[in-house]
């Protein structure tokens, strides 16, 4: 069975993976990952239900915060976030 990670952001730091499991339990996680003190995580749900999830939760008011649920997009490569073209800089001429 293939597996859709949702992105699920906004969220109150006091909620734990717990409640997210419960939370989305109608669309059977699989896994259920916060990350660390951000407000954000991930859940893990089978992929003909992920489009469903989305739809439902997305905007749902979870400890009085709308959170904001997508389809998990992969992480940038360090390189494509600094956008330097790799070079440290400053801009000094000397």
């Amino acid at each position: 069975m293939a597996v859709k990670s949702l992105y699920v952001g906004n969220l109150s730091y006091s909620v734990t993976e717990a409640a997210l499991q419960e939370l989305f339990a109608e669309y059977e996680p699989s896994e259920v990952r916060l990350i660390g003190n951000k407000g954000f995580g991930f859940v893990d749900v089978p992929e003909e239900k992920a489009a469903e999830a989305i739809a439902a939760m997305n905007g749902k008011e979870v400890d009085g915060r709308a959170i904001n649920v997508s389809e998990a997009r992969p992480r940038a490569r360090r390189d494509d976030r600094r956008g330097g073209g790799g070079f440290g800089g400053g801009g000094r001429r000397w």
